[in-house]
This record gives structure tokens, C-alpha cells and sequence, in this order.
């Protein structure tokens, strides 16, 4: 859920990220949806990339599950 709401608040479509990060858009859309995995090198790769646009990834607490928001 994190990886779309991070996508999505870039702006940015599953074959740009794909492309950005360098790994195949059906990763992308598989791990999106729920359907597979990514090794953590992939997961690394994609994460710097939403982080690198500005995304914060945060983790679920006692206030709430886990979300994302932009750099101000």
C-alpha cells in the first residue's frame, strides 16, 4: 500500500518508477497489488527512488497504520 500511495503523491505511473528504479514494471504492479514479493535489493532500488522525490515512509504506531507524506 505504501509503494502506490508513494507513487501516486509523485505523480508518477508504474513504468516510470519501473523505469527510474531499473526492474520491470510487473514488479511494480505485482507488488502493489498484493500478488509477489521484491528481493530487497529491488525494494532498496525503489525505495531510494520515491525517497530521492521527496516521499517519507512511516511506520505504523499506536496513532495509526503505516503511511508516507512529502518532504515540505
Amino acid at each position: 500500500m505504501q509503494l502506490k500511495l508513494a507513487r501516486t503523491a509523485l505523480g508518477l505511473g508504474v513504468r516510470e518508477l519501473a523505469a527510474a528504479a531499473d526492474v520491470a514494471p510487473s514488479t511494480v504492479q505485482r507488488f502493489e497489488s498484493g500478488k509477489g514479493d521484491m528481493h530487497s535489493r529491488t525494494l532498496d532500488k525503489v525505495q531510494r527512488v520515491l525517497e530521492d522525490g521527496g516521499v517519507i515512509f512511516i511506520s505504523a504506531d499506536s496513532a495509526g497504520g503505516p503511511g508516507v507524506r512529502l518532504r515540505s
